[in-house]
Order: structure tokens, then C-alpha cells, then sequence
């Protein structure tokens, strides 16, 4: 990766989190790091805050963008992990192998009501995926499910609209350019 890249990326992510210090924490699901390099290898980690109310989070679903490759969930201990794979209209072409098929959901359910999400705590679920490789803004709808209700992370602004505008928006991944041939990162 380029040096002038790295060095975008660092300065929109300090200006993100920079902003962040100044507005109200969201009771949204959203991703840590919110910004990517096209074509690079992206670990998202879906910070969860809250449950529904007071009710815990017995699941997550993230719904995995158009154009993310290869998606891979990372365990957590007391969850079980669901990958649904769906056929590709259009095959790709990774590590001398035509792929046909990829990662459309990931979900993690816990495995008892004592591994459930308490709405008191915090904590993260993490995936890794291939950032497509034209720079704009992806979604990733979450469904957060507790033991009792449930939050769709899903709304997507249209035009004229900001994430801000939204009751429930989907987490959102600004994908800068490389400026040249895309490094294959992993």
C-alpha cells in the first residue's frame, strides 16, 4: 500500500474519530473502524452497546455488502456461528480458483441465557473480508435480536440524506482509493 494511501486513511480515521469525541453516543450498531482501503483486507468489528431496552442480545446477523469478498466470522466463546453462502452472479477469480460462491450473512447466536449479551454490557463481533476494489460507501445491516424484541441496524440514507437522518441506520464503511493498482493484502 502506498504511503500517500496510509496516510489518508489515518488522517480520515483521526477526523472520524476526532468527530465522534463531539457528538452523543449512538445506540446504533457500528463498525470501530469506518474506513478502508479498496481492495484491502478489512477486519469489522460491530460494536453492540445496548440490548432492547433492558432486555439482553441473544443474536447477531450482519448481512454482508455487495462487492466484500471472503468473508470470515471470528468465534466467540459461548456463541454458535451461522454462514450462509449464496451463488454469485458474477464468479470472481481469487488465489488461481474461480469462486462461485461467497458469504452473504453471518450470524452468531449465544448458546444459553447466560452467555446472552447483558444491555448493561458492551462487546464486539468481529469478521474479516476483501474491501471491493472501487472506492464509496458500503452498508452492513445488522438485526440484533434480544430475548425479548429486536433492533434492524438497517436503514440506508438516500439521497440527501445522512446516517444522522435515520432511526436505524445500517453500519456504514467509507472505502477510500488506492491511487494506483490495488496491493493484495491479507
Amino acid at each position: 500500500m502506498k504511503t500517500k494511501t496510509i496516510k489518508k486513511i489515518a488522517a480520515t480515521a483521526f477526523w472520524i474519530s476526532a468527530s465522534a469525541t463531539f457528538v452523543p453516543a449512538s445506540a446504533h450498531v457500528v463498525l470501530e473502524y469506518q474506513v478502508a482501503s479498496a481492495g484491502a483486507s478489512y477486519k469489522a468489528s460491530f460494536k453492540v452497546g445496548h440490548g432492547c431496552g433492558a432486555s439482553p442480545t441473544r443474536q447477531v446477523a450482519v448481512d454482508i455488502p455487495a462487492g466484500m469478498r471472503g468473508a470470515r466470522p471470528m468465534p466467540k466463546p459461548g456463541w454458535t456461528l451461522d454462514v450462509q453462502r449464496d451463488k454469485l452472479a458474477q464468479p470472481y477469480a481469487s488465489h488461481g480458483r474461480s469462486i462461485t460462491e461467497d458469504v452473504v450473512r453471518i450470524t452468531w447466536t449465544a448458546k444459553t441465557p447466560e452467555d446472552m449479551l447483558q444491555s448493561t454490557h458492551y462487546d464486539e463481533f468481529v469478521l474479516v473480508a476483501q474491501a471491493p476494489e472501487q472506492a464509496g460507501t458500503v452498508y452492513w445491516p445488522v438485526r440484533q435480536v434480544c430475548a425479548e424484541g429486536r433492533n434492524d441496524w438497517t436503514e440506508v440514507p438516500r439521497a440527501g440524506q445522512t446516517l444522522s437522518d435515520l432511526k436505524s441506520p445500517a453500519a456504514a464503511l467509507e472505502i477510500l482509493p488506492t491511487g494506483g493498482a490495488a496491493a493484495h493484502n491479507h
